[in-house]
């Protein structure tokens, strides 16, 4: 190993060699301005992290970090017990090899090119904060969303950032806090170019003689307003999305543009002499290999879907190696760059659904077949899995109540345990393949009420057919949060004007990360074997608590009626070559529906299941997970996504009556602000009972109550 270290020029550098192979770590310039003397603790830093990535066992497939930026959190500042933390930033390689029986899942692997060692180089963003010392040993790793950062925003109350650097990005440091080592790693290929966000590098896959695999994509969209032209990529809430592929030729006969209704609405063809692909920019419309233009341009409401030629596929797959090969890497390498004894992936909507396909798929166990991840936190995933490992996979893709229809997502198997589908005669189960390999983590599957209605969870812990509920195995938690959106919208609520959110009702602001905070706490004891987590809760076909649409018992509320439907999941046929990963239908054929169920409610409206909030408990509203579309953005008897709805109570009994709402007024049910406090507080203190919540929560959870029954009261 040679080390370099020049303190005069401001710059920190390394080179080392790691089995045998050159590689290198590159450190941000110092900031010399306020003194010229060498810093010890610098010195000290910059040689241990050299240390730490020089030597590596065999089966470790991370052969090279080279790192962009290295530096204290916040000027060393301590936290709790933990101490000081340090922010690395930079570019993790990997090396798999083919050959290796753990790597035969990764679609299109044998069509890259290999080093002399015969393996496959690929690389990714890495980012990490680290204690410098102790910590709890438990890696938590974020497996980023479309290349975003959401724990700290979701955990700590911080503010959104890619590159948290303020007190405010941090917020309360709950997690370092516990002494917990944080990770994100860019995973995904497609992601858009925005600085900062995390994306994967992986490789193309070509034909035997080097020549450009071509194959069919697909994509979808419905505009909440009229839109001259779409971009061909995944497009959610008019920004986050990806860069799919572009158009290898305009000219191909298999590109076609198609409109329709509804899901499952028969599919006009829109001559092409009418649409072409090209986009507006500088006040001129030019070809395009990335959007696609319509004559009369595009009316909200309406489903279109173009499908277009395509070329060389990325090898998809290799996201999930990745997060495999690093937790590895951290777990079991005594020099790694952030040792851990224990590893926790943690998966939002997209990624909860990336952690699902990572178990289903056997990446949990490395190429020397050791467990990755001992423990798994998927958080609003509903029953999906997704495009992580196809060819031409698009993995910004997902399924909707109203877009992105058809993918490979909501696919068989659903539950953890082996079940059956009598219609394709086939029995599996999430966990066959982690069963096998002797790899299994300890599991929470926590789900709100939105991914009821919009992302076909019950399909988790029912059979096919719904008549029957599933109870999770022993190594399994299902969590359900009633009440709640895919994720928490503004408070005070609103009626969100951005067209893909525009709702008939105010936006469901019921706060999550009281759940967050105890559920990953749950999670750690569990994992080190300290205690077990509390028993599953969630809606039960048994109890009727979970129940078709049809019997779902919603109160007289003016102005408010149930979604036409929740999402339904179908079984889909995407072509005779689907079982290697390629799809050659495009659409799909779309066959017989499973039976989706949602949660039965309360009196106001309310689900009745699960890890019911103080806000439940003691309302002030009705709290849904669904939020019709407004008329004007078109389909308004369907759920726009992730935003469930605030409806407010009456305040008096005169009010209620006049307005012919059937719920009890504010002031029918608290004698005064002092009662629904009481009554407030003891729900609380039943979530911390119960380990829902953590003790030292309980104040912020009061504060919040103060400010919604002034809201509400106001």
């Amino acid at each position: 190993m040679r080390f370099l270290f020049c303190d005069l020029c401001g710059l920190r550098l390394f080179a080392l060699n790691l089995n045998g192979r050159q590689g290198s770590a590159k450190f941000a310039k110092k900031d010399t301005s306020k003194s010229m003397r060498v810093d010890t603790n610098l010195i000290r830093s910059v040689v241990l992290l050299a240390i730490a990535l020089a030597v590596q066992t065999a089966s470790a497939r991370v052969i090279r970090i080279d790192i962009a930026k290295h530096s204290d959190v916040l000027n060393g500042k301590i936290w709790g017990k933990s101490g000081a933390y340090e922010k690395i930033l930079g570019r993790v390689y990997f090396a798999v090899d083919p050959a290796n029986s753990h790597n035969h899942q990764i679609v299109d692997l044998e069509k890259v090119p290999r080093n002399s060692h015969s393996e496959v180089e690929f690389s990714a963003d890495v980012y990490l904060l680290r204690p410098k010392s102790g910590g709890n040993g438990t890696l938590l790793l974020e497996v980023p969303n479309r290349g975003g950062k959401a724990l700290l925003r979701a955990v700590q109350a911080a503010e959104e950032s890619t590159d948290p650097a303020t007190g405010e990005e941090f917020g309360d440091g709950f997690l370092l806090n516990q002494g917990f080592t944080i990770a994100w790693l860019g995973w995904q290929w497609d992601v858009r170019d925005d600085a900062g966000l995390m994306r994967l590098y992986a490789p193309v896959a070509h034909e035997s003689d080097g020549t450009s695999i071509r194959g069919l994509v697909r994509a979808d969209w419905i505009p909440a307003q009229r839109k001259q032209e779409w971009p061909l990529a995944h497009v959610i809430l008019e920004q986050i999305g990806g860069k799919g592929y572009p158009v290898a030729d305009p000219e191909a006969p298999e590109n076609l543009l198609t409109v329709r209704d509804c899901p499952l609405c028969g599919r006009s063809v829109i001559p092409n002499t009418r649409w072409k692909f090209a986009h507006e920019e500088a006040a001129k419309i030019n070809l395009s290999d990335r959007f696609i233009r319509l004559e009369g341009g595009f009316e909200p409401g309406k489903i279109y879907e173009v499908v277009y030629a395509a070329k060389d596929p990325v090898v998809v797959g290799l996201g999930l190696a990745a997060v495999r090969d690093l937790v590895s890497f951290l777990k079991y390498d005594s020099k790694a760059i952030a040792r851990v004894s224990h590893a926790v992936g943690i998966g939002i909507s997209q990624d909860g659904r990336f952690l699902r396909h990572y178990l289903w798929q056997d990446f949990n166990a490395d190429e020397s077949g050791r467990k990755a991840l001992d423990g798994v936190i998927a958080w609003v995933a509903g029953a999906g899995r997704g495009s992580f490992n196809h060819r031409f996979a698009q993995p910004s893709r997902d399924a909707e109540p109203t877009a992105s229809f058809f993918y490979p997502t909501d696919l068989f198997p659903f539950t953890d345990r082996p079940e059956t589908d009598p219609v394709q005669a086939t029995t599996a189960g999430l966990l066959d393949a982690a069963r096998k390999s002797n790899t299994v983590p300890r599991i929470f599957l926590v789900n709100t009420s939105f991914e009821y209605w919009g992302r076909a969870a019950a399909l988790i812990h029912t059979s096919v057919d719904g008549t029957q509920d599933v109870a999770p195995s022993e190594d399994v938690r299902i969590y359900f949060l009633p009440g709640e959106g895919h994720f928490p919208a503004h408070f005070p609520p609103v009626v969100y004007e951005m067209p893909d959110l525009h709702g008939q009702q105010k936006g469901n602001p019921n706060p999550s990360i009281w759940a967050w905070r105890a559920l990953i706490t749950d999670m750690d004891q569990w994992i080190r074997d300290v205690a077990a987590p509390p028993l599953s809760a969630y809606p039960r076909i048994t109890d009727h608590t979970l129940v078709p649409v049809s019997e779902v018992s919603f109160p007289g509320i003016p102005g408010v009626k149930l979604p036409i439907s929740p999402l339904t999941a179908y079984r889909i046929d995407f072509g005779p070559q689907w079982k290697s990963g390629i799809i050659s239908f495009e659409p799909p054929k779309v066959g017989k529906e499973f039976t989706t169920l949602v949660p039965q409610v309360d009196r106001d409206g309310s689900d009745r299941s699960g890890i019911r909030l103080p806000e439940l408990e003691v309302p002030l509203a009705t709290y849904t997970g669904w939020n019709l579309r407004d008329p004007s953005t078109g389909m308004s008897e369907y759920v726009i996504p992730f935003v469930g709805s605030y409806i407010p109570l009456a305040k008096t009994a005169a009010e209620r009556q006049q307005a012919h709402d059937s719920r009890l007024s504010i002031a029918e049910r608290y004698s005064s602000h002092e009662d629904y406090i009481r009554l407030y507080r003891e729900a609380a203190e039943r979530l911390v009972k119960q380990g829902f919540l953590l003790p030292e929560d309980i104040p912020a959870v009061l504060r919040r109550g103060e400010a919604e029954w002034k809201y509400a009261t106001q």
